[in-house]
């Protein structure tokens, strides 16, 4: 695909981290090779396509490099599966690679798609500088009932993200936002009255973030997380920017910036503090969970699960701030069986996963899919191929028409999981009738 002669070139940072991620198979303790890579790719596409001749899609070396250095954004598919099999990408965002071409769908990291409002946080921070502290200007005054209303507010976006995706939450959420630093920033209000706004802020650019990340917006999503922690910690709210950080950490550990996402996890662990609510801590030492699983780092992985579990024992009734009403013990079920999944231990995931599945709300059908992808992943570990198909359809089912870019990048993964089975008559016909390598059919 010819560039634009405008194109601005930026170097491929995440293919070439995933790529030096890997050890070189002939050269011990060595990072893999540019050319070893193309050799890898090239024995992908053998075993990902074996009917069919792809000599034609073989590449080197040099093909590698103009990758990397951006030259090049947007293979033809064959090469995209070869390349997200050998470097373990569940998308191709994951690895840098988008579309030039391509405005409706998610692009990668760092080349997302403008918000549907034009959505932009240019105009609730201070000028370059997301931790400066926003001060007040004198207007109209307002007192404890605005901050009532606007929890209020806060609250029902909470609910309505539980049912809806994030592409059709973005718009309303960034509006709140916006409305609500507004009101702190050109409102006179008392020290208290002050505090309580910045929590709303801060409450706000959590699920606003959040939403933002489900829909595909990671440097949105990561610039309203920091807006939203500075806020809290201006209010003294540790707990709510602990949630921030941590809601960060878990973008980061699906993302590719896994080492990043443990660091930050513990980062919001201190900050929660050993006097935090047990929701709040346990739902931070769950994130630390996550984030050590997806560096493949067991021991760490499996005490953090504990510790959220012993948290969570010594919860206080009327204790726990109202954006951790979702965190229950069957929730921190579904990490335990999310974090054994990931560390490819199913027979531990399996009922862990199956039973939370069996009495979850079917109207939070984005949660149904996403712990659905991780049930079918377990199948597949396990070598259950026919119940993998079978939860793998049911998923399918669920996210067609939705709006989720998390989502997304689970069916496509969950997709190529199924193909080292399909030489099974169930696997072979949700292939067939589901799934067309690179083009996001599922």
């Amino acid at each position: 695909m010819p560039r634009h002669p405008d194109t601005v070139i930026t170097p491929n940072t995440l293919l070439t981290e995933a790529r030096r991620r890997l050890t070189s198979p002939q050269r011990p303790g060595q990072r893999m090779s540019r050319a070893e890579l193309a050799d890898a790719v090239n024995a992908a596409l053998d075993q990902l396509y074996p009917r069919t001749d792809l000599t034609a899609h073989y590449v080197d070396h040099r093909w590698v490099g103009k990758l990397e250095r951006g030259e090049h954004r947007w293979p033809s598919e064959e090469r995209r599966a070869g390349l997200r099999h050998v470097l373990g990408a569940a998308t191709d965002a994951e690895l840098g690679l988008y579309s030039p071409r391509r405005t409706g769908g998610m692009s990668a990291p760092g080349h997302e798609r403008e918000a549907p409002d034009n959505s932009s946080l240019a105009d609730l921070l201070p000028v370059n500088d997301l931790l400066q502290v926003v001060m007040p200007t004198v207007g109209r005054r307002v007192g404890h009932a605005a901050v009532s209303d606007l929890a209020a507010r806060v609250h029902r976006l909470r609910l309505a993200d539980d049912v809806l995706a994030g592409g059709d939450l973005i718009a309303p959420a960034f509006r709140e936002l916006r409305a609500a630093t507004k009101l702190y920033r050109e409102t006179s209000h008392t020290e208290t009255v002050g505090r309580g706004l910045l929590v709303q802020v801060g409450e706000l650019a959590q699920i606003a973030g959040w939403i933002a990340s489900d829909a595909g917006f990671a440097s949105l999503a990561e610039r309203t997380y920091r807006l939203g922690a500075s806020a809290a910690r201006q209010a003294g709210d540790r707990s709510l920017a602990a949630n921030l950080l941590g809601s960060l950490a878990y973008q980061h550990a699906n993302t590719g910036r896994e080492r990043l996402a443990v660091d930050l996890a513990r980062a919001a662990l201190r900050e929660a503090g050993p006097e935090a609510p047990a929701e709040a801590r346990a739902l931070c030492l769950d994130r630390l969970a996550w984030a050590y699983a997806r560096v493949k780092d067991p021991q760490p992985a499996l005490r953090a699960l504990g510790e959220a579990h012993d948290a969570l024992l010594r919860r206080r009734d009327g204790d726990a701030p109202r954006w951790a009403y979702w965190v229950s013990q069957d929730e921190l079920d579904v990490m335990d069986g999310r974090v054994f999944t990931e560390l490819q231990r199913p027979l531990k995931a399996l009922p862990l996963l199956s039973r939370a599945l069996e009495g979850y709300d079917a109207t939070h059908a984005r949660e149904v899919a996403l712990y659905l992808s991780w049930l079918v992943v377990a199948y597949a570990d396990a070598k259950e191929p026919e119940a993998a198909a079978c939860a793998a359809a049911r998923m399918l089912d669920l996210t067609e028409g939705l709006p989720s870019a998390r989502v997304a990048h689970r069916a496509c993964h969950v997709m190529e999981r199924m193909i080292p089975f399909r030489g099974v008559t169930e696997v072979r016909a949700l292939l067939a009738d589901r799934w067309a390598p690179g083009r996001g059919k599922a």
